[in-house]
């Protein structure tokens, strides 16, 4: 197999694809059409973040099975055209993880110590002693934003260093929290309160983009911020006035919303913060064992073994992947609807089989049930990573199966827990491809998941929902679509509404002001953007 190489990575990842028996080309200057004739032959193509493998590249590229991501971004490669053409995308999620985790304690003491500044000034000629007073991490309480890999290893690290640890993570269990000995808050504010030190580990998502501004830089009253995850997390002209002003004592970050750092950036203007251009990953180990990891995973494709790492490889058999095909898709959206239905922190997931697909293995369609529960949450979650993702937020997922059904050939239901309440949501497919939602939280609905949603538990009184409809369209809001279900007459109601736009805030406000209204949850789903376009 031809392997073409078009970034710089450690020798000992080339060196495992050579003793292997492989033939491996590298080309780093290598771009445009000059990459497309490069690619053309190729069995797998290795990279970094400096190529970008669009769709053209994978039109070229006719006997590509794999892209292999020598680190954990992969904003360079076209995920969805290398899925339309079969081939596999992996990065190396984990090869780094220790290099990034021992930057943010290195920038912690750096920034608490004063450490750049007092080289400068000493490099300057001038002996600055006495200007220097740092600040002690024992006794000290860290906060944690974010407990995934990266920030597992910080808190494991720095607990040892006598620092008490609190966490915000809306998605992390409990008992996961106090196997690292930290707390758990629920809150955003409250954990930054309880901080002398804060770390931020999460991924950049839109529900994480500029999450960290000015209310929650005052929350930090004092403290110290670290940034070594991404870039755009935190408002970075906030968080300059904030340390300039003394409502923080300092800040280190080694991410930025744009990089590299302009030079008239606000946060070189201020002595306190110190900065490092996104060195969290430039180790020579680091390097080197994302280095093996990928090419490992490409060794797993040439040899149909499963990718492990894979962003969008399913793991099923050829034959019955067929079969279950159709359902992949109503247990994600099942997925997706009982997860913003639940309020809380997720703790337990449950996927059950009823009919002819509890015959099947359904893997991969438990797995993108997961997915769907997952991504709003996580940057890039798929049917291959969420079980793991699951695993490291000690998320407990079951699945059960029963050939016997009351109502339906196949169905299937996601159940998600936040260790108090519950909600199950029903889905099954109507003459063999038309998805449907056929049960929320025991309610009998017949709704089409797709688009804009708006979910109503009210009363099952007269005018209600002659009221929900005046108030949408108030608002311009236009229903293409309404499937209504009771307990008992007289009893609670749930109301599912197809939407051809998104509901405005107000809107909500005015339905959760009347009595009779007890719950209103808006849902998106796929397709919202192009129903609100038609």
């Amino acid at each position: 197999m031809k392997v073409l190489v078009t970034d710089p990575i450690a020798d000992a990842g080339l060196d495992r694809l050579r003793d292997a028996g492989h033939e491996v080309e590298t080309d780093y200057e290598v771009e445009g059409d000059a990459l497309l004739d490069a690619v053309s032959d190729a069995n797998a193509l290795i990279v970094r973040s400096g190529t970008d493998v669009n769709e053209a590249v994978f039109e070229a590229a006719s006997e590509l099975v794999i892209v292999g991501r020598a680190g954990i971004g992969v904003d360079n490669i076209d995920i969805e055209a290398a899925t339309e053409h079969g081939v596999i995308v992996a990065n190396a999620p984990d090869g780094n993880v220790r290099a990034a985790a021992e930057h943010t304690v290195a920038m912690a003491f750096a920034v608490a110590r004063s450490i750049p500044q007092a080289h400068g000034r000493l490099v300057d000629g001038e002996w600055a002693k006495g200007e220097f007073l740092g600040t002690e991490v024992n006794n000290k309480t860290l906060t944690i934003v974010g407990l995934g890999r990266v920030g597992q290893e910080v808190a494991k690290r720095l607990d040892s260093l006598g620092m008490d640890l609190v966490v915000y993570d809306p998605y992390i269990s409990e008992e996961r929290a106090d196997r690292l000995g930290a707390e758990l808050i629920d809150d955003l504010h409250d954990a930054l309160a309880a901080g002398d030190f804060a770390t931020i580990h999460t991924p950049l998502l839109p529900e994480t983009e500029g999450m960290i501004g000015e209310d929650e830089l005052a929350q930090l009253e004092g403290g110290y911020l670290i940034n070594c995850a991404r870039g755009g997390i935190v408002d970075e002209p906030a968080l300059a006035e904030a340390v300039d002003d003394g409502v923080l004592a300092g800040a280190a970050l080694d991410s930025f919303a744009e990089e590299p750092l302009s030079t008239d950036s606000p946060l070189l203007d201020v002595e306190e913060i110190v900065v490092t251009p996104h060195l969290g990953a430039s180790t020579e180990a680091a390097q080197e064992n994302v280095a093996v990891d990928t090419a490992e995973a490409v060794l797993a494709a040439f040899n149909d073994e499963p990718v492990l790492t894979a962003l969008n490889a399913p793991s099923v058999d050829e034959t019955a992947f067929p079969r279950i095909e159709p359902y992949i898709d109503v247990a994600e959206t099942a997925g997706k609807v009982a997860a913003q239905l639940l309020d809380g922190r997720i703790t337990e997931v449950e996927a059950t089989y009823e009919g002819d697909i509890a015959a099947e293995d359904v893997e991969l369609v438990t797995a993108s049930a997961l997915k769907g529960v997952f991504e709003p949450l996580e940057w890039q979650v798929n049917a291959v990573n969420a079980p793991r993702l699951a695993e490291e937020r000690g998320i407990e997922v079951t699945e059960s199966k029963t050939r016997q059904t009351e109502d339906f050939q196949s169905l299937i239901r996601v159940t998600v827990h936040n260790g108090e309440d519950s909600i199950a949501v029903e889905g099954t497919l109507f003459a063999g491809e038309d998805a449907r939602i056929v049960r929320i939280d025991g309610f009998r609905v017949d709704a089409v998941p797709y688009g804009h949603m708006l979910v109503a538990r009210n009363d099952d009184e007269p005018g209600v929902i002659g009221l929900i409809g005046s108030v949408l369209g108030n608002h311009d809001v236009n229903i293409a679509g309404m499937f209504n279900a009771r307990e008992t007459q007289g009893g609670e109601a749930l109301t599912v509404y197809n939407l051809d736009q998104n509901v405005p805030d107000a809107a909500i406000e005015e339905l959760l002001g009347d009595d009779r209204i007890v719950e209103i949850t808006e849902i998106t789903l796929d397709g919202a953007d192009e129903r609100q376009a038609e």
